[in-house]
């Protein structure tokens, strides 16, 4: 399992502790450095029904700096895709992808849920 996550969120944090309490095995990718691959935001963008706007942190300074709440509805996924695994800080994190699972942002509960 793979948890995108930026060092200075502090629900990354949270999430990271999370699993780590639970025994949960997973690998800690920074994702500003490495942002996920097109083939897995397909793959998170599938969990979450096609919406798109799920997959983006959308109260971050990119996200707003770049006018995305005006121009992600007109937007195709493709293009969607490859502005996301262009730059990690325009992704909603923490970013959790695993065999059959795909959660971003830190909602206890389901996390909860999905991972136990």
């Amino acid at each position: 399992m793979k948890v995108y996550t930026y060092s200075k969120c502090s629900t990354c944090r949270k999430a990271v502790k999370w699993l780590s309490e639970k025994g949960i095995e997973f690998d800690e990718i920074p994702i500003r450095e490495k942002p996920p691959t097109k083939a897995e935001l397909k793959e998170m963008l599938k969990a979450y029904d096609g919406e798109l706007r799920r997959l983006f942190n959308t109260s971050g300074q990119d996200y707003r700096a770049l006018g995305l709440k005006d121009k992600l509805p007109g937007m195709s996924e493709s293009e969607a895709i490859t502005l996301l695994a262009g730059n990690g800080n325009l992704i909603k994190r923490p970013f959790l992808l695993g065999e059959g699972v795909g959660l971003v942002g830190f909602k206890e509960a389901d996390w909860e849920e999905v991972l136990s």
